[in-house]
């Protein structure tokens, strides 16, 4: 059963072209995505991540609020009891903030101009099963 994946877009952002071409490049490598659309609040997207059962959150974020946005999604899926949800982040995301994401919870940071095929093994990375103990 493929990995689902939701693909959001929190804030004020009105441009989700970029949103749109990774969730088709995750469609296409064979993931289940379900998209949020543009303007969505934290507590949306993590009730619509609860909802849909989802192993991956990703964020596109454009706006430059990027690291409060992220910060806000893994709080609220922790106080969900679902902070076995990843979170990754994608979009105009300078280098310097890039640890201070995965500091704040993001398990991959994706900026733009990211290739999408190393987008789509670091997800498959992140979604592969853990080995099976034998024992």
């Amino acid at each position: 059963m493929p990995a689902r994946i939701l693909i959001a877009k929190p804030g004020l952002d009105g441009h989700d072209r970029g949103a749109k071409v990774v969730a088709r490049a995750l469609r296409d490598a064979g993931f289940e995505v379900v998209f949020t659309g543009i303007r969505q609040r934290v507590e949306d997207i993590v009730a619509i991540a609860l909802q849909e059962d989802v192993a991956v959150v990703g964020l596109s974020i454009l706006s430059g609020a990027h690291l409060a946005l992220t910060g806000r999604t893994v709080e609220a899926l922790r106080a969900a009891d679902a902070a076995d949800m990843t979170v990754i982040v994608g979009g105009t995301i300078p280098a310097a903030d890039v640890p201070r994401l995965r500091e704040a919870g993001a398990a991959a940071v994706f900026p733009t101009g990211t290739a999408l095929d190393d987008l789509v093994a670091e997800v498959r990375a992140l979604t592969a099963a853990p080995p099976a103990t034998t024992g």
